[in-house]
């Protein structure tokens, strides 16, 4: 319970933001986790079935059974990277967020100096707290998830290619 009760204070500390910046981050690692489960359980079924797909045809040979081949080709590369562009989306989103964090938390501060009337540090404190802690969350959750669209990226043109050298065209 303590746990909870820290991280709790942590998204209480950061602002309003902060839990904006959270339920981006809980998308974007969902997606994360879908592809990657995608290419370890889905996929390879799915490549087997085309594959076997393509060698039940008795055309390999035709200017049309090129074509249905860079089709089932085509198709299985868009299937593999379904995600990508959203992933790629939330991962820019993330860090504007902690921006957008900073503002606030800025804005904050300077309504303390101007109730107050003076700097005083401690009346100013949870204002730098609001400006500092969503940029920082913004910019961890975008540096590792560019790392993993990344490898899901790899992956897909990996697998792409690899799908390619399987379907054999005589």
């Amino acid at each position: 319970m303590d746990l909870f009760s820290t991280i709790h204070q942590f998204l209480i500390s950061g602002g309003n933001v902060l839990w904006v910046i959270l339920w981006t981050s809980f998308c974007l690692w969902t997606l994360i986790a879908e592809r990657l489960f995608y290419f370890k359980l889905t996929y390879p079924a799915q490549r087997q079935h085309l594959v076997q797909e393509w060698e039940d045809r008795s055309d390999k040979q035709s200017h049309s059974a090129l074509f249905i081949r860079q089709c089932i080709i085509s198709e299985a590369k868009i299937n593999m990277e379904k995600t990508i562009p959203i992933i790629k989306m939330l991962i820019a989103l993330c860090p504007l967020l902690g921006l957008l964090g900073t503002v606030t938390g800025m804005i904050h501060v300077f309504d303390v100096m101007a109730i107050t009337g003076s700097g005083n540090a401690r009346a100013m404190a949870s204002g730098i707290s609001q400006a500092t802690i969503p940029t920082m969350a913004g910019m961890v959750i975008a540096i590792a998830g560019l790392y993993f669209s990344k490898l899901i990226e790899q992956k897909a043109s990996k697998e792409t290619h690899y799908l390619t050298d399987l379907l054999h065209y005589h």
